[in-house]
């Protein structure tokens, strides 16, 4: 049996958040309206919190990374702006495909409704969402991940690590990804002991308000699990989730990361003695293996769903304090073992 899974995420991010496009490099190829089959290169436009993350957007960044280098492609990435609106995001996807990349690709749910309107207009061009199924066009690759099954592991993980038989939980926005999150974390807990205590919270209840690029709000919410007897707190929160894992770090209790592995984040490298793991997606690879595809003249379309079999999702194992815990190991080779031979069924809800 595999260790539990561990996703490399090639390349950190920086911090800078520009508006601003940023070019790197490469020929010009315009296109026209209705799209065209050349590409100079990837096109990326972030989700909320934007770029320096040290979460979700930043996988991203790390696969348009490896895209760029291994694949010898240009590329553009987009900052996302403070209260944007859905035709902010329209204007930012057809600016990409109107300079000619290919594909374009939509970190975040978010993007839904602009990749459906811009999709339709350039068909000739490929377009890519992370986190979102909706849109079933033929140019369109629908990325997503079975993030119950990683958030299984972290609950298995979070019941076998606390000391109190009482762990937390702070999701950013509450909406039905994030439920996913919390279904299988607290799934995973009660696997160990049924009779776990556990604090839930989300932060907002639409990402307009901050939810995933807030480190107060994270704070203070971790602030609140910890006081009231939470001493392993799993956030799903994006950049929210930094002020979770630094009240973590201030009260030495364990913080559980998510999307990347955050215990080897540079900008978290403070408090990394407090991250226990990270539930991790391969968005790296998402984004990567979409810019491949087109590359190769075969571009990928349609759903397109990672799992833990798939080597999509699962934990992070830096944390020697993790990774070298015999009893908490044990425990989470039997749960993947389950959830990859269908006798474990993970809820979503």
């Amino acid at each position: 049996m595999r260790r539990v899974s561990r996703i490399a995420i090639a390349g950190v991010a920086t911090a800078s958040l520009a508006v601003a496009l940023s070019a790197c490099g490469g020929s010009s190829t315009s296109a026209s309206s209705g799209g065209s089959a050349k590409t100079k290169g990837i096109g990326l436009a972030y989700d909320i919190g934007g770029k320096g993350d040290q979460s979700f957007n930043d996988a991203a960044y790390a696969g348009f990374q490896k895209a760029e280098t291994d694949l010898k492609i240009s590329g553009r990435d987009i900052e996302p702006q403070d209260g944007e609106s859905d035709a902010d995001k329209v204007q930012r996807l057809e600016q990409l495909a109107k300079a000619g990349y290919n594909p374009v690709i939509g970190v975040g749910f978010v993007y839904a409704p602009a990749i459906k309107e811009v999709a339709a207009k350039y068909p000739k061009i490929t377009f890519g969402i992370i986190d979102d199924e909706q849109d079933k066009a033929a140019n369109v690759a629908d990325m997503v991940f079975h993030e119950e099954q990683a958030s299984y592991l972290a609950g298995v993980a979070a019941a076998k690590a606390t000391k109190k038989n009482h762990i937390g939980f702070v999701g950013g926005v509450d909406i039905p990804l994030i439920h996913k999150f919390e279904a299988g974390y607290v799934q995973g807990a009660q696997s160990v002991n049924p009779k776990i205590k556990i604090e839930k919270q989300y932060l907002t209840q639409t990402p307009q308000e901050g939810g995933f690029s807030s480190p107060d709000k994270g704070k203070d919410a971790a602030e609140g699990q910890i006081e009231a007897g939470a001493d392993v707190i799993y956030a799903a929160a994006g950049l929210s989730g930094q002020g979770v894992i630094q009240s973590a770090a201030s009260h030495k209790v364990w913080a559980i990361g998510v999307d990347s592995d955050q215990y080897k984040q540079d900008a978290l490298a403070k408090y990394k003695d407090y991250i226990l793991t990270s539930a991790t997606k391969d968005v790296a690879g998402a984004v990567y293996n979409l810019a491949k595809s087109v590359a190769d003249g075969k571009p990928a379309t349609g759903v397109v769903r990672a799992s833990l079999a798939t080597g999509g999702v699962g934990l992070a194992d830096s944390n020697p304090a993790f990774k070298n815990n015999a009893d908490l190991q044990a425990a989470l080779k039997k749960a993947e073992a389950g959830i990859k031979d269908g006798s474990i069924t993970v809820k979503t809800s």
